[in-house]
């Protein structure tokens, strides 16, 4: 991502390329405000490529136990000033989240942002399948007006999850506007927050979303907001079900956090 001002910490500085337990990110997490970046829930579905895409449930329930647990408490992304809180985002508008996160979300008082793709309610995930990704089913008009009933929150996500630092001025500004006045309009509540699909971004594409009347917009760099960090250039850390190799099963006994041996490759969102 270019145009970044943001000065997140640099890559050894964190425990992991990713958030799964608590433990080893409890320290960071308290330097700032955490964003956390899920996609899917559940079960992984046959024919899956991004397997680090889908979090299984049991995985999602510990995350919101040990947050709980230690007293964070979930705001919404504008309260990403907020010291002791933590974010809670979704990325695409993912039906298992519907099926398998808002009975956790509620039993632990948590609430949520899910960033929805507008031209795509109902629909599928077409971005990825286009190219062999396993068909997801995404959230439909009914699933969207019980995810608000509950109180949590919803975004944008573009119209078709389009690249956008890769497409011409006016594409973007339809990707950008187009896409917030669809879900107002449908859905009679503020679109406020913006999220870059693929993290994809550039000076142009940031300055196009605050143009366009958006609060905030997550990125998929990692790194903890705080007070100092561009609204425009919110930077996030992945969840992720642990690898279960030699390496990760020797530290966790041990009590090592691991540490990415190369910069971390950008998830796909």
């Amino acid at each position: 991502m270019t145009a970044s001002t943001n000065t997140p910490a640099p890559a050894q500085e964190f425990p992991s390329s990713f958030f799964a337990d608590l433990a080893p990110w409890k320290t960071t997490f308290l330097r700032g405000v955490p964003i956390i970046m899920y996609h899917k829930l559940g079960p992984r579905p046959r024919g899956l490529r991004l397997k680090a895409n889908v979090l299984p449930n049991r995985w999602f329930v510990r995350q919101m136990t040990e947050l709980s647990r230690e007293g964070f408490c979930s705001v919404s992304v504008g309260d990403f000033r907020t010291p002791g809180g933590v974010v809670l985002t979704f990325d695409d508008g993912s039906l298992t989240v519907m099926r398998h996160g808002l009975p956790v979300l509620e039993r632990f008082g948590m609430r949520a942002c899910q960033y929805l793709v507008a031209g795509q309610i109902g629909g599928h995930n077409a971005w990825d399948t286009s190219w062999g990704e396993a068909r997801d089913e995404l959230m439909g008009e009914d699933h969207v007006r019980e995810w608000l009933s509950k109180g949590h929150e919803i975004g944008s996500h573009t119209l078709t999850h389009a690249h956008l630092a890769k497409i011409s001025v006016e594409d973007l500004r339809r990707e950008i506007i187009e896409s917030k006045t669809r879900l107002e309009d449908r859905f009679q509540v503020p679109i406020r927050h913006f999220c870059y699909p693929y993290g994809n971004c550039n000076q142009r594409v940031r300055d196009t979303v605050e143009e366009a009347g958006y609060e905030t917009a997550v990125t998929t760099e990692t790194g903890i907001s705080s007070a100092t960090s561009d609204p425009f250039l919110l930077p996030r850390v992945a969840s992720r079900h642990p690898t279960r190799n030699f390496r990760s099963v020797l530290y966790g006994l041990l009590g090592i956090p691991l540490k990415p041996k190369t910069k971390a490759k950008r998830q796909k969102t």
